[in-house]
């Protein structure tokens, strides 16, 4: 319980940073008066860090154990959000949270490698399905507590907080987290060694099949995190507190559909309830398009994404653990899995804000296009591996 509980709030860190001044986005632009696209800017900056520190904390995990480089990533975590309290303009923001994301991508990487250490197959799949319960907490209190914030602060008290959240992380990893890569494990060769196992990885069709196809999925699911607050606040009307809890909603969703997962996983295969997961995302996908561009309203449109939001209790633990299934560097697997996902969440960002303010549709094309690509990736590319 000790394990899954820390565990599972490191792999929050992406929740933690992206959603919690998510409800703050409309004042955010006002205060600093800049336009919504600089405002998302600043979320895909810290997407892009997540992404390009697990490349750095997970190799050097490999091959210096994991406890040592999470709890340097937990400390400079710690020190950039309350930076980015301070920040004096949305471009120095931006910076800041590139780096908040660089150190936080430590939890999320070396989580994910510790649990392959200790367990594989179906019971890895099954470790991730518990873990989206603690982490899952996240989506659903990060905007709720960012828009009680709201109401009593402005938005620099979000990083303030995230800033308190860093340290107890911190303090829960250096005590609670035993070391779970003896050095009889660990790898030598550098960056040599570590540029030839990317290259594998990159030639694995099983690997990349499953994290193109949960990249994807959680590209749409990312596209409505970016877009979702300005288009629920200013186009359909909605206050912060109202967002937050719709938000929180669906990250219910989420949580339960993790947690059905885990119990399904006793008598079905990971690959099937992977494919549940991936037409589930599909169908809200076209869900939220069609209820956009006919104008059926805004519980059509919230009944879509929550089914695009919590089809990802079913995509994450299942194409974490059959991408993961057998490789022996574990952090570098985890790195370059993080990597495609959070890349291509940070392309759909920019995507969304590219249209006409006080649209929908942009957001609404967006997840319905890789919610599709996820099924087709998946589709396409692992029957020839699987054979």
């Amino acid at each position: 319980m000790r394990l899954i509980l820390v565990l599972g709030a490191l792999s929050a860190f992406g929740p933690l940073s992206l959603d919690m001044y998510l409800p703050a986005f409309p004042a955010l632009a006002g205060d600093l008066g800049v336009r919504e696209a600089d405002v998302q800017l600043t979320l895909t900056a810290c997407l892009l860090g997540l992404a390009l520190g697990q490349l750095v904390a997970g190799p050097l995990s490999d091959s210096r154990g994991r406890r040592t480089p999470l709890l340097i990533g937990l400390g400079c975590y710690a020190a950039a959000s309350l930076a980015c309290a301070f920040a004096p303009n949305a471009e120095a923001l931006t910076g800041l949270r590139f780096v908040q994301g660089l150190a936080g991508a430590a939890g999320i990487v070396i989580s994910r490698a510790v649990v392959r250490d200790l367990y594989d197959g179906v019971e890895a799949a099954r470790f991730f399905s518990l873990l989206m319960l603690v982490n899952g907490l996240a989506p659903i209190l990060a905007p709720v507590v960012g828009g009680q914030l709201l109401r009593f602060a402005d938005w620099r008290a979000v990083f303030a907080v995230l800033a308190v959240i860093g340290v107890l992380l911190l303090a829960a990893a250096a005590f609670g987290l035993p070391e779970s890569l003896p050095a009889a494990r660990r790898t030598r060769g550098g960056l040599g060694r570590v540029v030839r196992s990317f290259d594998g990885l990159l030639r694995d069709r099983t690997f990349m099949g499953h994290a193109l196809a949960a990249g994807a999925a959680f590209a749409a699911m990312f596209a409505y995190i970016s877009g979702s607050s300005f288009v629920l606040q200013q186009v359909y009307g909605l206050d912060a507190q109202e967002f937050s809890l719709v938000f929180g909603a669906n990250a219910l969703g989420l949580v339960l559909l993790g947690r059905l997962n885990a119990r399904l996983l006793r008598g079905r295969a990971p690959g099937a309830m992977l494919r549940g997961g991936l037409a589930m995302s599909a169908v809200g996908g076209a869900g939220i398009l069609l209820a956009v561009a006919a104008g059926l309203g805004l519980w059509a449109v919230c009944g879509s994404l929550f089914l695009v939001v919590s089809a990802m209790g079913l995509i994450l633990p299942n194409s974490t653990a059959l991408a993961l299934a057998g490789q022996a560097r574990a952090g570098t697997a985890s790195a370059l899995l993080g990597l495609l996902q959070f890349a291509l969440g940070g392309l759909a960002a920019p995507l969304v804000g590219l249209g006409r303010a006080g649209s929908a549709l942009p957001m609404a094309v967006v997840i319905a296009g890789f919610a599709a690509a996820a099924v087709l990736v998946h589709a396409v590319w692992l029957p020839r591996a699987a054979a």
